[in-house]
């Protein structure tokens, strides 16, 4: 028995392709994060760490009276040096290492060369929220920055809540 596929070999179009991703993966920086009371505005966290450089398993800090915000604002600050046509991000919340949720998020085009803030308001969920020493240590964000369907960065946080 023998197994047979269809591979193709790259063209011209392909490699430019790729190598146009690759751009975009190396201009692409995170600045800072920061999580407000989406009632009040009051700025909870703020971040300056990269989170967008590395697979690494970052960790953050984040005060648990944000736990009560009945929503929660997250603004993201990023620069591009490439165009970017449709820039969108997917975050997922795993508790204990099993996804228990998962936010679609687009953003739109990005042009070159720019620094651009994001902001975006995510309600508290209705049944209530699980108690911070209970999700203190075990609750990690894993967030995916696309450009089409291209991911151009992955960033995983291990949130602590003090």
């Amino acid at each position: 028995m023998s197994i047979t596929a269809d591979v193709r070999t790259p063209s011209k179009d392909d490699h430019g392709e790729m190598l146009k991703n690759q751009k975009i993966v190396d201009g692409f920086k995170l600045n800072w994060m920061k999580m407000k009371d989406g009632d009040k505005g009051r700025v909870l966290w703020q971040q300056t760490t990269d989170f967008s450089r590395t697979n690494e398993v970052h960790e953050a800090r984040i005060p648990k009276r944000i736990l009560k915000c009945k929503s929660v604002c997250r603004e993201l600050n990023f620069s591009s040096k490439e165009l970017i046509e449709n820039f969108s991000l997917v975050q997922r919340i795993y508790f204990k290492g099993r996804l228990m949720e998962e936010w679609p998020f687009h953003f739109g085009f990005v042009m070159p060369n720019t620094t651009n803030s994001w902001e975006n308001v995510i309600e508290a969920d209705a049944a209530g929220v699980l108690g911070a020493s209970l999700l203190s240590g075990n609750i990690e964000i894993e967030t995916l920055f696309f450009n089409e369907s291209v991911v151009i960065s992955k960033s995983r946080v291990r949130v602590f809540y003090v």
